[in-house]
This record gives structure tokens, sequence and C-alpha cells, in this order.
């Protein structure tokens, strides 16, 4: 039996509010990786790790708020909560592996292609685990084309993102590039959703409908308290917010230099003695009388 599927049962709030949580992770995770490139290497994953656990967890977050506006009318829907959040640690892992290779390699050429290729198959692994954790009496069924394309839109989404963190240096800019990743991700979630097909096991289920917001609240609770505390360190470091390079000595390894955006520190160089030509000596008349 055919299920009757609603992805908007409480309107455009699903959705804003979706949005804004992933434009939140997004933006979060861009100014930890760009503070990473202004740091010394000794420091850099712990930069690394806070903007991919950022990332990931706004990637999630956004796709359960989502969820809440999921529906099939003629059966409850719940969770598994082992592989819920088995999602939300793919997510952060492979986000956590493309953001690493950027981090280290830089944000052209074949670092940037396969660091964002791994991160967009990360959301859209999240995504798919995610799906897979709902249980009702039923099954899905996607149109593999309309999957194709969420991935790549998940992939193009995340090599540009990527690309912004290693390039984009001003803060309206990282804020710019955000907005444009969390519509990305939206649009990678719904075109997902677009894909699938619910189809029912017998006769329909009394019950059905969306799921009660207390059923995925609490599973919202950690990954939201984390983004808080993430916007928390990036609100009272400067050099978070202005992305200017801080003056630290940088060490010289491999991997994207922070001495590449360091500022140059003006140096004046000493004044060496100036060292004056020597005299010529003079020629004077000579003291001897001349021969007449």
């Amino acid at each position: 039996m055919q299920g009757t599927v609603d992805g908007f049962s409480y309107g455009a709030v699903t959705p804003l509010v979706a949005y804004l949580m992933a434009c939140l992770g997004a933006a979060l995770g861009l100014r930890c990786t760009t503070r990473s490139l202004l740091v010394t290497h000794s420091r850099r994953p712990a930069w690394l790790a806070l903007g991919s656990a950022a990332i990931g967890s706004g990637i999630w977050t956004m796709h359960f708020v989502a969820m809440m506006g999921f529906s099939i009318k003629e059966a409850p829907i719940h969770y598994d909560k082992p592989i819920t959040y088995a999602s939300l640690a793919l997510a952060i892992v492979m986000v956590g592996v493309g953001v690493f290779i950027v981090g280290y390699r830089g944000a052209t050429g074949t670092s940037l292609f396969t660091g964002g290729t791994i991160t967009g198959l990360g959301v859209a692994s999240m995504h798919y685990l995610g799906m897979a954790g709902m249980r009702f009496h039923g099954r899905f069924t996607y149109n593999t084309l309309t999957v194709g394309a969420s991935v790549l839109i998940a992939v193009v989404a995340a090599t540009a993102a990527l690309w912004a963190a290693g390039r984009v240096r001003g803060f309206l800019w990282s804020v710019g590039a955000s907005l444009v990743m969390g519509l990305a991700v939206s649009g990678m979630h719904y075109t997902g959703m677009a894909a699938l097909s619910v189809h029912l096991d017998g006769a329909a289920h009394g019950g059905g409908g969306a799921p009660e917001p207390s059923l995925l609240a609490p599973m919202l609770i950690g990954p939201l308290a984390f983004l808080l505390i993430a916007g928390v360190v990036v609100i009272f470091d400067p050099l978070m917010v202005t992305g200017r390079p801080g003056l630290r000595p940088v060490e010289h390894k491999p991997g994207v230099p922070a001495a590449a955006v360091a500022p140059r520190t003006e140096r004046r160089p000493a004044r060496r003695p100036e060292h004056r030509p020597a005299r010529r000596p003079e020629h004077h008349a000579a003291s001897t009388p001349q021969n007449r």
C-alpha cells in the first residue's frame, strides 16, 4: 500500500528553522577552519576538530528539525536512537576528514576536490542513515536519479564551503558563504526527501502524522548545546570574528602555512653606520722651490 507523505506538516516553520541551523553550523565551522589557518601548526588540530564538529552538528540538527515536519498520514513514526546518533557521529567524522585535508593541504586542486567530495558524501550519508533510523509499519524506496542529484548537491556545497574556509578572510564574506552553504544543505535534504516513496505493510494503521516534538527534542539538546558553546568561543575570540591573524611566530611545517596569511610585522632595518668616502688627499703645492 502506498503511503501519503507530507514534508511540511507545520508549514514553513520547520524549513526555516532547519535552514537557520544549517547556516549556524556552517558559519561556526567556517570561522573555526579559517582560524586554524592563522595559528601555529601545533594548535591547528584543535580548531579543525571544533570546526568539523560544528558543521556536522549543524547539518544533523538541520535534518531532524526538518524531519519534525515530516509525516506519514497512515502510520505513526518512531526513531531508532542508536542509528540516529550513529548518523551524527558519521557526519562529524566524514566532515572532519574533509576539513583536515583542506586544513593541512590547502584549499586548492586535488586536496580541495578530495576534501569536498568526502565532506559532501558525509552529509549525504548522514541524511540517508538518519532516514534508515525511522521506524514505521512499512519501508522507504528511493528514486536513484534524484538520490544522485542530492549527493551531487551535497558535494558541490561542501567543496564551495571548504574553498571559502581556506580562501575567504573577511567576516561578512564568511557569513555569505555560510548562508549559501545552508541553502545548499537544505536543498540537498529536500531533494533527498523528494526521492523517497513510502510503502506500507498491509492496511493503514491509525494514529499517523508528524512525530511529536517531544520525541525529537531530547535528541537535539546535545548538538544544540554544543553549537551554543562553539558560538561562545567564536564571539569571545576577536581573531575568529575579524579573521585577522595573530602575531605569534609561525612554525615552518608542511600544510597550509599560517605565514601565508600572517601579517608582516614592520621591522625597520637597523641603520648601518654611514661609510663616508675617504677624502682624497689634496695635492698641495710643493714646498721645494721650483727650478727657474
